[in-house]
């Protein structure tokens, strides 16, 4: 059975939608502890604020998973088959730099951990809007 394009376009604009709705709720948590870090003002960060941003983290991480899960489950047509495998490879990444940067608050914000998975983040999200642009391109023809 070939893939249905509809459908699978639906899917992969959901997936693209519902993680930057995370990410638009994460960011300013985030903005919190880059501002401290840049402002070398870490030591005075309430420990119980950095625990929930933890959570917070950790909820937003098990999302993505989800949607890494969805992705690997989905039926890309023939023509998009490479950018697929692509995006599902950037989202892996994207997923792993979460987690990363999840892992980094606690006990204490391991700060070099904290900027590295931010690049990662960075790399992963830049290659899976290229690579969404190049499916939406190639579905649109």
């Amino acid at each position: 059975m070939r893939p249905n394009t509809g459908f699978y376009a639906r899917e992969i604009n959901e997936i693209v939608q519902n993680t930057e709705k995370m990410g638009e709720r994460l960011h300013p948590s985030y903005e919190e502890i880059r501002t401290a870090l840049d402002e070398k003002k870490m030591a005075e960060f309430d420990q119980e604020r950095l625990s929930e941003i933890h959570e917070l983290f950790k909820e937003g991480t098990q999302f993505y998973q989800l949607n890494l899960k969805k992705i690997g489950m989905l039926k890309a047509p023939a023509k998009v088959m490479g950018n697929h495998k692509s995006f599902e490879k950037a989202y892996v990444q994207y997923v792993a730099g979460c987690q990363e940067m999840t892992d980094s608050l606690l006990p204490e914000v391991n700060e070099e951990a904290f900027n590295a998975a931010e690049k990662r983040q960075d790399a992963a999200t830049d290659t899976i809007y290229k690579t969404i642009q190049k499916i939406t391109n190639l579905l649109l023809k």
